[in-house]
């Protein structure tokens, strides 16, 4: 099939003429004009089914010559015209790269052979149940949200006057998990002797190790957080650790920057963490990183979990539902998934 981008389209102002030819297999319908430029007579022409598509096709092209807007384009076509345009906004190293990734697996292969004015909510409706047997909930609401995107840039390009996506990102998705009361904080860690178990089992790898899954515990704070602290961050006279940045794993490498909320928080030191604060911080100059890994790199989630044979560690402590991020296979509500992502 032809790239609807390079399929002729009317000027804006040209009068149009229109005929259909009843084939046996269904309705072709032309629509002819002169071209300013030429002056020569110049068409496109429709194979469809119905009566119904031939006049569909006809308003299409009347539509053209008063906005110049192709509303036969694809919505494969579509996201190839405008580029990077419905990214605006989005943080590159993260966020951006997420809802890219929905887009070229999951959205364009589903829907992007359908014309955008053809695109209904059920459409999309029966796309996403199809997802919810194949993908987490994560992976899910990126690519709705990217779908949501590209959509209202066909909305302000006259393609479409709604975009049908626009609640679909309020669906129930994860329907499966159970929410009945304690459900959830049945998955987390029951005290603090268990957690120090785990740690001591993480620091036998090393050290540092250890030190993430206290820090990561006890400040309710994720892996990218942690690595993003600096011993200044650590305020002793009124005893708060300040968190305000993450050292992130994000497109292009490790980037540091605001946190998920965009704001700084403070959290209390509590009893069982200020040993482990005076460790880190001692000898070190306030910009110092507050903790690093067995090399001075950087501690990422996928670090310490492969470091650790995560999956094999927690099993053998009877911990099997602890998992280093919640979003594949658990939802992130649980208190204990939260502390680790």
């Amino acid at each position: 099939m032809a790239d609807p981008r390079n399929r002729r389209m009317p000027p804006v102002g040209v009068r149009l003429t229109t005929d259909v030819e009843r084939p046996v297999d269904g309705f072709r319908a032309r629509v002819r004009w002169t071209d300013p430029s030429t002056k020569k007579r110049v068409g496109r022409v429709s194979h469809v089914r119905t009566a119904e598509e031939v006049e569909e096709f006809f308003d299409q092209m009347r539509k053209a010559t008063e906005t110049g807007t192709n509303t036969t384009v694809t919505l494969a076509a579509y996201v190839a015209s405008i580029g990077d345009r419905w990214k605006r906004g989005l943080d590159p190293t993260s966020t951006a790269e997420n809802y890219d990734i929905g887009l070229r697996l999951r959205v364009l292969p589903a829907l992007g052979h359908i014309q955008i004015v053809k695109i209904t909510a059920g459409i999309i409706d029966r796309t996403i149940d199809q997802w919810e047997t194949e993908h987490s909930t994560s992976t899910i609401k990126n690519s709705i949200a990217a779908l949501v995107r590209v959509l209202d840039e066909g909305v302000r390009d006259d393609i479409i006057t709604v975009n049908p996506a626009k609640h679909r990102a309020r669906r129930n998705l994860g329907k499966h998990v159970t929410q009945t009361a304690g459900a959830l904080r049945a998955h987390a860690i029951p005290d603090l002797d268990t957690l120090r178990t785990l740690a001591d089992a993480c620091g036998q790898v090393h050290q540092s190790y250890s030190d993430h899954i206290m820090l990561s515990a006890l400040l309710a704070a994720r892996g990218s957080e942690v690595a993003g602290l600096r011993v200044g961050d650590v305020d002793w006279r009124n005893r708060v650790v300040k968190i305000e940045r993450q050292h992130y794993p994000g497109k292009g490498g490790l980037v540091i920057k605001q946190t998920k909320g965009r704001r700084a928080r403070y959290v209390p030191i509590l009893d069982a963490l200020e040993p482990i604060l005076e460790r880190l911080t001692t000898d070190k100059e306030s910009d110092d990183s507050l903790l690093r890994g067995p090399r001075g790199g950087v501690l990422t989630t996928a670090t310490v979990r492969d470091a650790t044979y995560w999956d094999d560690l927690v099993k053998r402590l009877g911990l099997q539902d602890l998992i280093r991020h919640g979003s594949k296979r658990a939802e992130r509500n649980s208190p204990v998934i939260r502390m680790f992502v």
